[in-house]
């Protein structure tokens, strides 16, 4: 059984917070409803579009294989069945930055991971970000709800 590193339904507040960079890509800001994560997604919405008040489950996983043996960085295509079967919109990248922001005596971790160019910024509880790893390869997967 696959084992996730990182699961949440996240809430788009809002896009572009910083104006519009690039044609395809919007960056999206959420926040997660059960673990108050606050996370500032880059989106292929070509491919898939996003709303502000979209709902979607975003999960981190570091491999597709429903068994939870490692990812071998190797795509076959075929009939076999993955974890990305369950999701709408999948990325793989790499963990390259770990970071804390301190306000007061409140601590957030913020993790980093660039999907080939399009970034994610993960913050919250410390107890989440002892799960992953600088350098860690990772999948995000997205599907509304």
């Amino acid at each position: 059984m696959v084992e996730t590193l990182f699961e949440d339904i996240f809430k788009v507040e809002q896009l572009n917070p910083d104006d519009k960079k690039f044609e395809k890509v919007t960056r999206v800001e959420a926040h997660s409803e059960q673990f108050d994560m606050y996370m500032v997604l880059d989106v292929n919405t070509e491919i898939y579009p996003v709303d502000v008040g979209d709902k979607f489950m975003m999960v981190l996983a570091s491999t597709l294989n429903l068994d939870g043996t490692p990812d071998t960085g190797y795509y076959t295509q075929g009939a076999r069945k993955t974890l990305a079967d369950k999701f709408e919109y999948v990325m793989h990248g790499k963990l390259f930055k770990f970071a804390e922001e301190r306000k007061g005596s409140e601590v957030k971790a913020e993790i980093y991971v660039s999907f080939g160019g399009l970034l994610m910024m993960l913050r919250g509880d410390t107890s989440i970000a002892a799960k992953f790893e600088l350098d860690q390869m990772l999948f995000i997967l997205i599907r509304k709800v």
